[in-house]
């Protein structure tokens, strides 16, 4: 009798332990999920290691662990924007099925609380970062994580403004990612701005791209942002416009000798294969329209273009 009663209690703790593991499992699921890192990962390694090497090229230096601190640091702002964005927009998401399944505070696997503490510590962990790439990185990641915070925190939501809500986001995910990596070594970027201006055009396309794209479920909503205030049309005129702009920095700043000429080869088989083997989606994984098909390759190109040239950079490749 005794020894069926331990085997009872044995059952019993090993249920609890399985389903105490599964429980953790699942939090820790949710909390990856909380960074959305796979929306933002494949653009801040690119522009930050760019950044970087931009500064470090002319002087003929070597990347060293400052430019991997300021790297991981813009990662994990990113991470701190999408996460407090969840937690902002949790209410709202709880009333679409589609966004609730998205959302892990809406969804409840995460509370409000649990979200608004990791997003604090994702914070302070990205601050400590950017203040290991000196002083200069650190000011630029200030700006950017503060950008970062305006844009989805009540009652400021820039991103529910017309015109700031474009401007936040070109800065916040793009040109002072590519920033605070040229700030990490340099101080006068003179020619860099052609870059970093780029980089925030590519990035006004993008939310120039979603605003038209989500037009009619923006404007039915009720939302005022730069696309409903503007008009559909209009928008994607700008959008191309950004385009346009963006690349003609870009031709500027290799004429300008900026970039090393070996890179170009690269380039030109990324974009021919690209050409040959076009894509269907865009980075939402929504069927592409207006150039949206460009943007998944553009990003695998530009993480070739970031990864080789900070390969050869650090000795690890020789390129002849």
């Amino acid at each position: 009798m005794r020894i069926s009663w331990l085997r009872a209690v044995e059952s019993v703790e090993i249920k609890l332990t399985q389903e105490a593991a599964i429980h953790q499992r699942s939090k820790i699921t949710a909390v990856i999920r909380l960074s959305r890192w796979r929306e933002h990962v494949p653009f801040t390694i690119p522009l930050t290691i760019i950044g970087g090497l931009l500064a470090l090229e002319p002087e003929a230096a070597v990347a060293d662990r400052r430019l991997f601190a300021v790297l991981a640091a813009n990662i994990l702002a990113m991470s701190f924007a999408f996460m407090l964005n969840d937690v902002e927009d949790a209410p709202d998401d709880a009333l679409d099925s589609q966004k609730k399944q998205h959302n892990v505070i809406s969804s409840g696997l995460l509370s409000r609380r649990e979200g608004t503490v990791l997003s604090a510590a994702t914070f302070v962990a990205s601050l400590g970062l950017y203040a290991a790439g000196g002083a200069l990185a650190l000011v630029i990641g200030l700006a950017t994580l503060a950008l970062c915070y305006l844009y989805s925190a009540h009652p400021f939501r820039f991103k529910a403004r017309p015109i700031t809500d474009v401007l936040t986001h070109a800065l916040m995910l793009s040109g002072l990612l590519l920033a605070a990596g040229y700030f990490t070594y340099g101080s006068a970027p003179r020619e860099v701005w052609l870059v970093i201006a780029a980089a925030s055009l590519f990035s006004a396309y993008g939310q120039f791209y979603n605003q038209v794209v989500d037009y009619e479920v923006d404007k039915e909503a009720g939302l005022k942002n730069t696309a409903v205030l503007l008009g559909k049309a209009p928008t994607s005129i700008l959008g191309h416009l950004s385009i346009v702009l963006a690349l003609i920095c870009i031709f500027v700043a290799i004429s300008q000798a900026l970039f090393p000429v070996w890179l170009g080869t690269i380039l030109i088989i990324g974009i021919i294969t690209t050409v040959i083997f076009p894509w269907e989606f865009d980075m939402r994984g929504n069927l592409a329209q207006e150039g949206g098909n460009m943007q998944r390759p553009g990003l695998i190109i530009a993480n070739l273009l970031a990864l080789i040239w900070l390969a050869s950079n650090m000795g690890l490749i020789t390129i002849l």
